[in-house]
């Protein structure tokens, strides 16, 4: 997996309150474990991220419990700020292409858990779309500039 480079807008993620926090990092925890586990890199991005919004380590334990998308879509139903959500969806999309794989469970994810907090099928895909169209910019600035790997 690629470095995680999350870029959350924290002025709108410091509006949301602690199990609203816990949501979102829910469902950070279970996209990272589409592929069957948590590895050490994912473990320590979580946690660190949950540091930074201020989560218990016990809420942490919490979040590195989840083990089924239900779970997760029902976490994320009480995130009912529209621009959260719209950030939550671009978290997750980056995660999603981080190992340069998107997964039919990924995307099922993804789109399941923006629809449970009222985000329309197209507008995920718009996203999905933006952070490709981004990824693709990135690596072309790299050949451009002659970056080495």
């Amino acid at each position: 997996m690629a470095e995680l480079k999350m870029e959350q807008d924290m002025e709108v993620l410091s509006k949301l309150n602690e199990d609203q926090k816990v949501a979102f990092m829910k469902a950070f925890s279970r996209l990272a474990a589409a592929d069957g586990h948590l590895d050490e890199d994912e473990l320590v991005f979580i946690r660190k991220m949950a540091k930074i919004y201020g989560i218990s380590e016990k809420r942490v334990d919490e979040i590195l419990k989840i083990d089924n998308d239900d779970e997760v879509v029902n976490a994320v139903r009480i995130i009912d700020n529209r621009r959260a959500a719209l950030e939550l969806i671009k978290e997750m999309c980056i995660l999603a292409h981080a190992d340069d794989e998107l997964s039919d469970e990924e995307t099922l994810l993804i789109g399941r858990v923006g629809q449970a907090m009222g985000i329309e099928l197209e507008k995920i895909e718009q996203i999905s779309n933006w952070i490709i169209d981004r990824i693709i910019w990135l690596e072309q600035a790299k050949i451009i500039f002659e970056e080495v790997k």
